[in-house]
């Protein structure tokens, strides 16, 4: 059922067929009230342009769009990053990278994000340590555009790269740390047909081949990049622990190990390159 010109803000939250924080996110965006003023400002009447946004917002959601995509942002890290198609909608697993990246990053060290996408670690990285030198690298010229916005909103200094994982970059061996969310769903898995998945850009999501094949790429070349000692971090499949820290150590990587995210799940990996 549309909800029609004249409805009152806290009608139209009532009436929404949608979970309450997902009607309340679309009423904001519809309206351009605040969470507050949908309180303070309930008896507000909706106008007719108003009323038409939502009604097309809800429909879009009722669809199975991400509510990400929708209003077209999302946070991360406490940062607001706009998002669209062209990007992975930033989740807070990943938000365990970026814990990890900052605390072994040394003071005005270099690292290095790998497949950036909407820029959301190494936008996190450089806003929390202005000292940091970030370079963020995607072989995504969509995906870079969006990342740069996010960086120039977020007051983060970062080196913006188009590059197929290492191709663009000088075999200097000059970073502290090398972080990574690369594709890591392995072709024709079920959940590629699921959720928010369906409408987040494949290549980011799948190697198209056993779930592995960017990692291994990434674990081989990293060692040209880093600084003997450097780590190498790098985020994976609820599964895919075990053969991640194998691939490791068969690199020559040091101190193997995983760490758990939010959901007590094994999330990221890493090691540090050889002394």
């Amino acid at each position: 059922m549309d909800i029609a010109a004249g409805t009152t803000v806290g009608a139209a939250q009532g009436a929404l067929p949608l979970d309450p924080l997902d009607n309340r996110i679309l009423l904001c965006h519809a309206t351009g009230l605040t969470r507050v003023q949908l309180i303070t400002q309930a008896d507000r009447a909706l106008n007719a342009g108003q009323a038409a946004h939502l009604n097309q917002l809800v429909r879009r959601r009722m669809q199975g769009e991400p509510i990400a995509y929708i209003v077209g942002r999302r946070e991360f890290f406490g940062l607001p990053f706009e998002v669209s198609e062209a990007v992975l909608i930033p989740r807070p697993d990943t938000e365990l990278i970026v814990e990890l990246a900052l605390e072994r990053l040394p003071q005005q060290g270099r690292l290095l994000d790998m497949g950036t996408g909407s820029g959301a670690i190494a936008v996190a990285v450089a806003h929390t340590r202005a000292d940091a030198a970030v370079t963020a690298l995607d072989v995504s010229s969509a995906a870079l555009a969006v990342a740069q916005a996010n960086a120039a909103n977020n007051g983060a200094r970062v080196r913006f790269l188009q590059s197929d994982w290492f191709a663009a970059l000088d075999t200097d061996g000059t970073f502290d740390l090398i972080a990574s969310n690369p594709p890591y769903i392995a072709a024709g898995d079920e959940h590629l047909s699921q959720g928010d998945l369906r409408f987040e850009p494949v290549g980011a999501l799948t190697d198209h081949a056993d779930g592995l094949s960017a990692l291994r790429t990434i674990i081989a070349g990293a060692q040209a990049h880093l600084k003997p000692g450097a780590w190498l971090l790098l985020e994976h499949g609820y599964d895919q622990s075990e053969a991640v820290r194998a691939l490791l150590a068969t690199a020559g990587y040091t101190e193997v190990q995983s760490w758990r995210d939010l959901g007590d799940i094994e999330r990221v990996s890493g090691g540090r390159a050889p002394q």
